[in-house]
């Protein structure tokens, strides 16, 4: 007897998990909410589409934390060669970055999402865009449509609804209560990969918001390590400010977290120190810091906003200071404007295959699931991967 497979939720994990299941002939109903799917795709793509990350599997493994032990063997079926693979299998060359980071040689999400969706159709896919999931009714899934709500039973279903960042692309977290009335465990949603709020003084704001901070290295819980961020009106954002958020939102969680910056991460202490007492004792504070720290602008404003003025006839300390430049954080930006998340469906819920142990034929993919990862490739490439492997999951209940 034919099975009625669909799958809610057309992001990368929702499209992979469709292209598996219709690959070995099965009809599959992908729904999504919004008027085109793959938005957050696309989005990603504005600034390059970084598809995965070439670095050796050990360490790309790594990267995933808490979650490593589940997902490792997901991500090992369909590693970061594989994504390579599979995407220039649709005609997107791809090539590596000087940082190891892969991106399609186009640098755009268009193209790639162009040729998926045709290979998509010609297996037989059937797309329903602006069918919203509204919950459940008895065994039904209901959904809002622009002709008003409708219902839909299915054997199979694939949920790879996203997490809950970027809602006005669609992925709102709506559907944590509907799995919540399940049975489904789900772990709280935190930003990841996000900015944080900085209580700077109104002067700092008005000269410096929106300048870059280049070349200097970040130290929190997760290590030290080299890069820039951004000044916003805010607080601070960029890279560098990612690739410690995770601990610094899990140190405010516990009360208290500070980010600490080296602003001339190429020079000693000692040498900085001997530097600024070199310069004329008549020099100005600017002109100090500019000729014998070489700091000058939104580093030199850093270093004023955080060290007291009594500080900066003393030397010693003053290179302190700037080598161990403590911004104090407030809280993280807003779960909305962060790039991922943490939190999600908990894995002692799921099977191997990614089915839900408390709602037998219904899987889930992507960013739903309670992972986090930094930026770089992974977490499109774990999106990919665990919609392949819930593709997989529902391939081998069809045959069971």
């Amino acid at each position: 007897m034919d099975k009625t497979i669909a799958v809610i939720g057309g992001g990368p994990a929702g499209l992979m998990a469709a292209e598996v299941i219709s690959g070995a002939g099965y009809p599959v109903t992908v729904y999504e909410g919004m008027p085109t799917v793959g938005r957050k795709f696309l989005m990603a793509g504005k600034s390059g589409l970084n598809l995965t990350h070439a670095e050796p599997v050990g360490d790309f493994f790594s990267r995933f934390g808490a979650a490593r032990e589940r997902l490792e063997p997901v991500l090992s079926d369909f590693d970061n060669q594989a994504v390579r693979d599979w995407a220039e299998g649709l005609g997107a060359e791809t090539f590596v970055g000087s940082s190891g980071r892969v991106f399609p040689v186009a640098m755009k999400a268009s193209p790639l999402l162009r040729s998926w969706l045709k290979r998509l159709e010609g297996q037989g896919v059937t797309m329903r865009t602006r069918h919203r999931w509204a919950g459940f009714d008895g065994d039904a899934f209901v959904f809002e449509t622009p002709e008003g709500p409708i219902s839909k039973t299915c054997d199979i279903l694939v949920l790879a609804l996203g997490g809950a960042s970027w809602p006005k692309l669609g992925s709102d977290a709506a559907w944590v209560p509907w799995l919540e009335e399940k049975g489904v465990a789900v772990k709280r949603f935190r930003p990841a990969n996000c900015g944080f709020d900085v209580d700077w003084s109104e002067h700092f704001v008005e000269r410096f918001a929106g300048a870059p901070v280049k070349a200097v290295a970040a130290t929190s819980d997760a290590g030290t390590s080299q890069g820039e961020f951004v000044i916003s009106r805010t607080g601070v954002e960029g890279s560098l400010v990612y690739a410690h958020s995770a601990a610094l939102r899990d140190a405010l969680e516990q009360g208290a977290a500070q980010l600490v910056l080296d602003l001339v991460p190429d020079r000693t202490a000692e040498r900085l120190e001997r530097d600024l007492a070199r310069q004329p004792s008549k020099a100005s504070f600017a002109n100090r810091m500019r000729k014998g720290a070489g700091l000058d602008g939104v580093k030199a404003g850093l270093v004023r906003e955080f060290t007291p003025e009594n500080l900066r006839g003393d030397y010693s300390a003053l290179a302190r200071a700037i080598k161990t430049l403590v911004v104090p954080l407030v809280r993280p930006r807003p779960i909305a404007e962060a790039i991922s998340v943490a939190g999600g469906v908990g894995w002692s819920g799921v099977d191997q295959h990614l089915m839900l142990e408390h709602m037998p034929g219904v899987f889930v993919a992507g960013e739903m699931l309670d992972w986090e990862a930094p930026t770089g490739g992974y977490l499109l490439s774990a999106c990919l991967a665990s919609g392949r492997a819930a593709g997989y999951g529902v391939l081998a209940a069809l045959k069971g």
